[in-house]
């Protein structure tokens, strides 16, 4: 029997990768910065080499982290060679398809869309206008327009660092329907004009007034294909099943995915997890995205909060240990940093953790990756798979 089951820490990088510089991300440390300021209790993944692999990757011991037993996993830490720092490049590379061409991003200055993009916008989509129209956080941008958006009835737009389109409305004033319909013809609408945008996102919220408005579970990511057939991809040609818990399937824009489950906070995507490997079948891949880490502590610079986040996972981690079986593997990994610590709101350049066991897997040191590839080519192997183009396998 061959299951697969990654538990993808959104933004849970283990220090500035080596060419952090070139992002203006030279000593960004998401665990670190954490661990600095916050009390961590982490002893599972302590377990499965996660102080080792952080020490090895930045040369500082993770305060407060001081498992001294033995290892039960094979672990290391890998380095991106996509050219972004986003959700799409770190997914696609992990599952054997790096993004080696540039992203269309936008200008950090007022207006930072184009005129032409914004008019068409409008009139295919019979809006008032839009509010935002500028690089910002998502929790604030609500604070400052949700109220003129609730009267107005004008959608709020806005990028960030990443190659992105974010379209904000209240699910009641505006409705979900028409925020999701209008995100389908912004991705449509890039994409006629060749504006090669990573994704556009919809983020539905509620509340009353600026200091109620809260983002609501949801949200819906409209991403490009992968340039190349995934992993996960492959698993389905040969008859597997991949099931997207979270916003995988989002992310892959619905490619390679068999079964889809969607959840909201982490602690419910756990649940679901747990439900869907208790329910896999053999040459099965179970995908979850723990996207709390990013938007709710990461992006938000919210160290406690982080902090909580990740010694709740891994008080959980017991749960799945009591369901793997022989021939059952689990990755633990990362897509990229946010370090919460750091200035600004965006994410950071960093290397992720790999982590990977199972019943009859012998731990072993994997050092430094060369790609998040590894990890795709790793799966591959584990179900019989051909090679993928990129990545070595470390099982």
């Amino acid at each position: 029997m061959a299951r697969t089951i990654i538990l993808m820490m959104d933004s849970f990088g283990v220090g500035a990768s080596a060419d952090a510089e070139q992002f203006g991300d030279s000593g960004a440390n998401t665990l670190a910065s954490i661990a600095r300021q916050a009390e961590l209790n982490l002893p599972n993944l302590e377990r499965r080499g996660l102080a080792k692999l952080a020490e090895q990757a930045s040369g500082e011991h993770p305060k407060g982290l001081n498992y001294a037993g033995s290892i039960d996993a094979r672990y290391g830490y890998a380095q991106e060679i996509s050219h972004g720092k986003d959700t799409p490049s770190g997914h696609w590379e992990m599952a054997g398809v790096p993004v080696l061409f540039d992203w269309h991003y936008f200008p950090e200055q007022p207006h930072c869309f184009p005129d032409t993009f914004i008019d068409a916008l409008v009139q295919r989509n019979d809006l008032p206008g839009v509010l935002g129209e500028c690089h910002a956080s998502g929790t604030t941008i609500l604070e400052q327009l949700g109220e003129t958006h609730c009267s107005s009835g004008q959608p709020i737009i806005y990028t960030s660092a990443d190659s992105v389109v974010q379209i904000a409305a209240h699910e009641e004033h505006f409705g979900v329907e028409r925020l999701l319909a209008l995100c389908e013809d912004c991705r449509a609408l890039l994409d006629e004009m060749q504006l090669n945008v990573g994704r556009v996102i919809a983020r539905p919220f509620i509340g009353d007034s600026a200091t109620t408005f809260k983002r609501t579970g949801n949200r819906r990511d409209y991403s490009v294909l992968p340039p190349a057939p995934t992993v996960l991809d492959a698993l389905k040609a040969a008859g597997g099943e991949v099931v997207s818990v979270g916003k995988i399937a989002d992310i892959y824009a619905h490619q390679g995915i068999t079964r889809k489950i969607k959840a909201d906070g982490n602690q419910a995507l756990f649940d679901a997890t747990l439900q869907a490997f208790r329910e896999a079948g053999d040459n099965s891949l179970i995908f979850t995205n723990f996207v709390d880490f990013d938007s709710q502590y990461g992006h938000r610079r919210d160290i406690p909060g982080y902090a909580q986040a990740l010694n709740e996972f891994d008080k959980r981690l017991p749960e799945l240990d009591a369901l793997l079986l022989d021939g059952d593997r689990v990755f633990i990994t990362a897509d990229h940093g946010c370090d919460p610590s750091f200035p600004g709101s965006d994410h950071t350049r960093e290397y992720v953790p790999v982590i990977c066991y199972g019943p009859g897997l012998s731990p072993a040191e994997l050092g430094r990756r060369e790609t998040f590839a590894d990890i795709g080519q790793s799966i591959a192997s584990h179900h019989g798979l051909p090679a993928l183009n990129y990545g070595r396998s470390f099982l």
